[in-house]
């Protein structure tokens, strides 16, 4: 571990540190002083499992972590912050560089968008072999740190050269329906957050993925370029716990979907748009 990583580390990185090495995150930089953070993230080869597209779902995972991790560090004694908004705003040709270069990773760079309430804002760059790639924000809503759920499980994924980024998400595509796409996520303990729930932009990652396959149904693929994501409540994996896209507007150029997270009580947890261009 480097020393800048176990300086992140004593400042208690918001995402587990166990989220972080499933996804191959590093922590490049953490100035709490100037509320500050730089993460990787290898992204080369990632697909989305309905269509074998490349996928840049995963960036909504490297955004979740740098940018929640510059609202983390401007909390008062005794708080947490949890996600509340997430937004990711892409080049799409650009953006290809990220699967297309194994000896790249994205680097992301994240700092606050003015001062901190009840809520605070930070903002994102993505860059992938020196090309900006896209950026976002995150808003990150502040917690008492009572609710906090101690967790040290031990890795639950078997890795192999085959192991895809559905596998690191514990999802699994259900059989697809007219005008629906599903996706199932699985119970996994190296996937929850400090609140013991399924990690924000792991959530978000798969509403994505969702969202994408039910607008890529011909092979022309429509290559995404905006995500919009509002966490209305805790996300728990069960049985039931599943991701619902539908499509708002397929055209010839460009196209929206809606999804959604529902959890195992058939309540709405996150709600997301997306927006994608051929």
């Amino acid at each position: 571990m480097t020393d800048l990583a176990q300086g992140a580390e004593q400042e208690d990185l918001e995402t587990p540190d166990r989220v972080m090495r499933r996804f191959g995150v590093q922590v490049l930089d953490v100035n709490p002083a100037a509320a500050t953070a730089v993460m990787s993230m290898p992204m080369a080869g990632m697909q989305n499992p309905f269509t074998g597209h490349g996928t840049v779902a995963a960036l909504a995972i490297l955004i979740d972590m740098v940018a929640g991790m510059v609202s983390h560090v401007r909390r008062a004694r005794g708080e947490w912050t949890v996600s509340s908004e997430l937004s990711l705003d892409l080049n799409p040709r650009a953006s290809l560089s990220a699967l297309n270069d194994a000896d790249s990773p994205v680097i992301a760079m994240a700092r606050p968008m003015g001062v901190s309430d009840s809520s605070a804002l930070s903002v994102a760059t993505f860059s992938c072999g020196g090309t900006m790639i896209g950026g976002g924000t995150v808003r990150s809503y502040f917690i008492s740190g009572d609710r906090i759920v101690p967790a040290d499980p031990p890795e639950t994924l078997v890795r192999t050269p085959n192991t895809s980024l559905a596998d690191l998400m514990a999802v699994q595509p259900a059989a697809p329906g007219e005008g629906v796409r599903v996706l199932r996520q699985a119970d996994d303990p190296i996937l929850r957050n400090g609140i013991g729930v399924i990690h924000g932009g792991v959530a978000a990652a798969a509403l994505e993925m969702v969202a994408s396959a039910v607008m890529n149904i011909d092979a022309a693929p429509f290559r995404t370029a905006s995500i919009r994501v509002n966490f209305l409540r805790p996300f728990h994996a069960a049985d039931q716990s599943r991701y619902v896209a539908t499509p708002l507007r397929i055209g010839r150029g460009a196209a929206v979907s809606d999804a959604q997270a529902v959890g195992a009580d058939g309540r709405v947890a996150l709600a997301a748009r997306v927006s994608a261009y051929r």
